[in-house]
């Protein structure tokens, strides 16, 4: 019994930690807005290692179509400027010396739709993994009831696997409704 609340608990633990990655892939998904967490995946070599840019830079949002960047070294411009550029946002930066400069442009109708799929797509993959979880987690309890659990006890625990189930795929779907408006909002 106490063998199934563990398994119940780690389940909830790695459900949420999906939500959470799936909260994470939305934020990178940018809606037309400047937002400094657009720039989490980007790194640049500094000192000879891959460092991550929000290390190496202060990442402001002076309004809200502008990023500016300000190294804290000025010799990493052209190497922050070479990430960006590189990276598949599709953003332009601009380097006047001392910052780099980053207008986020308006989202057209068609990219808009295509960062909804985009978004869908993060959304089914985070319900699969919480699915995979479930099964997993199913295993164990099969695993347990061979070990001499009861039936009852396991069909018990099997319902409320699957209602944390069903509450972290609700958590998941009211994100993308969420992201979808955020990206649609004109």
């Amino acid at each position: 019994m106490d063998e199934i609340q563990k398994q119940l608990d780690k389940a909830d633990q790695l459900m949420q930690k999906a939500c959470t990655h799936t909260q994470i892939e939305f934020s990178k998904i940018r809606a037309g807005r400047a937002m400094p967490d657009m720039l989490d995946g980007i790194s640049i070599l500094y000192y000879g290692a891959m460092t991550s840019l929000n290390q190496v830079a202060a990442i402001t949002t002076p309004d809200a179509r502008t990023l500016v960047i300000k190294p804290w070294e000025k010799k990493c411009i052209q190497e922050i400027e070479k990430a960006i550029v590189n990276s598949k946002l599709g953003l332009n930066p601009q380097n006047d010396g001392e910052v780099v400069r980053i207008i986020v442009p308006p989202l057209t109708e068609e990219r808009r739709k295509d960062l909804v799929k985009q978004a869908k797509n993060e959304a089914e993959k985070g319900k699969i993994s919480i699915r995979n979880i479930r099964k997993d987690i199913k295993e164990t309890f099969k695993h347990l009831q061979k070990d001499g659990a009861s039936e009852d006890t396991i069909k018990r625990a099997e319902e409320k696997l699957q209602n944390l189930t069903d509450k972290h795929i609700h958590n998941i779907d009211n994100l993308l409704t969420h992201k979808e408006t955020e990206i649609l909002e004109v």
